[in-house]
């Protein structure tokens, strides 16, 4: 049903093999977006909104709706970046009923460093300060950091006509990367953004968050992704990079919420203080010396309580990729649990 509130969009994009490209488009989202395909097309359902998009020969027509003028900007960028990169060279030709889209990102923000310093051994904290930060209060947990070139004036993007978000390129490139805002601090302004300190070869956000100092600038694109569920029921599982996002879930509980959480960390001290207003029952489980990402322990805990949990149990899973989809298989095809009542994310991909 379509409220008042509703924001929409339009638009038609053509391609050689319109067929071709919508099926790797939902190919491409159907770990994380509830898809339903028809002989029309498919119908893409994500906590922000909607997109319907129909196929008929060469011819994509899209319909767009969300709440705010924000979200929507977010599922029309998602669209129009993931079609233009599947679709081959310049053969897709892409146009809004509503005309060339404002060059002003609306979800954008600016963000100053206030404070860093580490929560854990390798949980590091980075406290920013934003002009608007009830702005991230709703609309998802996640958000895109944007982290501009070391000593240089950030070059902030802007929209295409077509929707595509213009990015700097050469020596004001931006890196961007996933994460999670872990508290929101309305009265000063400020948020808590929480980073897994790891090592490697590419590793610029943990990089940005071990380095950042008081003043440093960067960006913020978002909210986005899954929200806190509506649900009273809970059964919470991840690792570490899925902490701060279940820390935010279990601090907007009620009371009366019924909530269990499942927490895999490399040892005891990882382990860090949740808060939430209901008694949850928390569960650390500890690698010790096995690699992130190597374990079954999330996929055989959810294999011993789904089956057995109250229908209206919302089930919340988010881990490396190999493991969230284990976990979604068997929630999803294994015991065939209704969808809506369950989310699984894979929150990174071990090489």
């Amino acid at each position: 049903m379509m409220h008042a509130r509703d924001f929409t969009a339009s638009g038609v994009a053509t391609h050689k093999d319109a067929g071709q490209l919508l099926d790797q488009f939902c190919a491409r989202f159907a770990e994380h977006v509830t898809i339903t395909r028809s002989d029309a097309g498919a119908r893409l359902e994500t906590v922000i909104g909607s997109a319907d998009i129909a196929v008929s020969d060469d011819r994509l027509d899209i319909k767009l709706r969300c709440p705010t003028a924000a979200m929507l900007f977010t599922i029309r960028s998602m669209v129009v970046e993931n079609l233009f990169e599947l679709s081959t060279g310049n053969a897709l030709d892409l146009n809004w009923a509503d005309g060339p889209q404002p060059s002003t990102i609306p979800n954008f923000r600016e963000i100053s460093v206030v404070d860093a310093y580490d929560i854990t051994p390798h949980m590091r904290r980075v406290v920013v300060a934003t002009d608007d930060a009830r702005h991230f209060v709703e609309g998802g947990l996640h958000v895109r950091l944007l982290i501009p070139p070391k000593g240089r004036e950030p070059v902030w993007p802007h929209t295409e006509p077509d929707g595509r978000i213009h990015w700097p390129k050469g020596e004001d490139e931006l890196t961007l990367r996933a994460y999670t805002i872990r508290n929101i601090d309305l009265a000063r302004s400020q948020m808590d953004i929480d980073f897994v300190v790891h090592e490697g070869d590419n590793v610029p956000g943990a990089t940005w968050a071990m380095t950042a100092r008081p003043g440093d600038r960067a960006g913020l694109i978002g909210p986005g992704g899954g929200g806190v569920p509506a649900a009273r029921k809970l059964i919470l599982a991840g690792d570490e990079t899925a902490l701060p996002a279940i820390a935010r879930i279990a601090a907007a509980m009620p009371a009366d919420a019924d909530l269990r959480v499942f927490l895999e960390v490399a040892n005891k001290e990882e382990e860090q203080p949740l808060i939430s207003s209901t008694s949850m029952n928390l569960t650390w489980l500890h690698r010790n010396d096995a690699p992130a990402g190597t374990t079954d322990t999330l996929e055989r805990i959810m294999r011993d309580l789904v089956p057995a949990a109250d229908p209206e149990t919302y089930i919340w899973a988010a881990c490396e990729q190999k493991q969230a989809r284990a976990i979604r298989t068997f929630v999803k095809t294994e015991i065939a649990r209704e969808p809506g009542s369950f989310s699984i994310a894979a929150y990174w991909q071990r090489c």
